[in-house]
């Protein structure tokens, strides 16, 4: 047996971490042969709901379960943790602005990247679930200048597999059928699903007039359909992503990473991508040829990270 890995996952009251924590506890992230203690990180007027879910974690008498943390004090929260989940996120309410959201955001993600800085795991890796996911993980990022921005991702991997699932439906397939598929850009309504590489035929107007309009409003369709935002669809793609960058992949998969500026993407932004992960570490796929449509789209998507960081500026050193 492996020794206990830390694990942090904020928002531990919320419907995600509902769903994310039994998988985290079970092995589905780390393996069969790795314990687990958690920590969770709450705001104050939730740290006895998060309570709450520790008894029930408590209660599912987990054998990989060694230990549970409980607190509202980020430097506790994160102290020598190797893997991080920052689920809690401030959702979006009527009447507010993007640029609204960004900034209510931004004060958390501040505050939780210096705590990462200053007292995590230097090997950390840090999954960044609460949206807007890119921009909040680019404000992290900056907040941990002892931290590696590679060490910062963004979940993408939810887009990635609603794109897997919708060609599946469409093919008649299984969606672990499918090679080289990816998701560029934001983590929005302006990302851009690719079917460009991948190894199947499918209908062109289906893909542009239904598939890439589908999953960019995925979120919205299912928040209109069942009363309340993607959870448990979330914490599946949050543990895929956590996985791979732990264990490795050869085919590709989205993952919002910075950008090394390929494809025209600024450097530093936090963008989605083709990426393999090899050793604890994602890898742009290089080389791709793009065409004018493909172009168009990324950049589209890619002048929103831009819009949101310009937003954001005065939270980056």
């Amino acid at each position: 047996m492996a020794q206990p890995i830390k694990v942090t996952v904020t928002g531990a009251a919320g419907n995600i971490a509902y769903s994310l924590l039994w998988r985290i506890a079970a092995g589905d992230v780390f393996g069969p042969e790795t314990p687990v203690e958690l920590q969770l990180l709450e705001i104050p007027d939730a740290v006895e709901a998060a309570q709450g879910v520790a008894m029930e974690l408590e209660d599912s008498a987990l054998p990989l379960l060694r230990e549970i943390t409980i607190t509202d004090d980020p430097a506790k929260g994160f102290a020598s943790t190797q893997a991080a989940f920052l689920v809690g996120s401030k959702p979006r309410t009527k009447g507010m602005e993007r640029s609204d959201l960004l900034e209510a955001n931004g004060a958390i993600f501040t505050e939780q990247g210096k705590a990462l800085n200053d007292v995590a795991a230097r090997n950390v890796r840090v999954l960044v679930v609460g949206n807007p996911a890119n921009t909040n993980a680019l404000i992290a990022a900056n907040n941990a200048p002892d931290l590696k921005p590679s060490q910062f991702n963004a979940l993408m991997r939810l887009d990635h597999n609603r794109t897997l699932s919708q060609l599946a439906k469409h093919t008649g397939k299984q969606t672990d059928e499918f090679t080289k598929v990816a998701v560029w850009g934001n983590h929005s309504a302006s990302q851009f699903p690719d079917l460009s590489f991948t190894n199947v035929d499918f209908d062109e107007k289906w893909y542009t007039e239904e598939m890439i309009p589908r999953v960019a409003k995925r979120g919205a369709e299912i928040i209109q359909v069942r009363g309340s935002s993607s959870a448990a669809s979330a914490a599946s793609a949050a543990v895929d992503h956590m996985r791979d960058w732990f264990n490795g992949t050869e085919d590709w998969r989205t993952a919002a990473v910075p950008s090394d500026g390929s494809y025209g993407v600024d450097e530093g932004l936090i963008c989605g991508f083709p990426t393999v992960a090899r050793n604890g570490e994602w890898e742009i796929v290089q080389g791709l040829e793009l065409n004018d449509f493909q172009r168009e789209r990324i950049e589209a998507s890619v002048q929103e990270l831009r819009e949101e960081r310009e937003a954001v500026k005065h939270l980056l050193r």
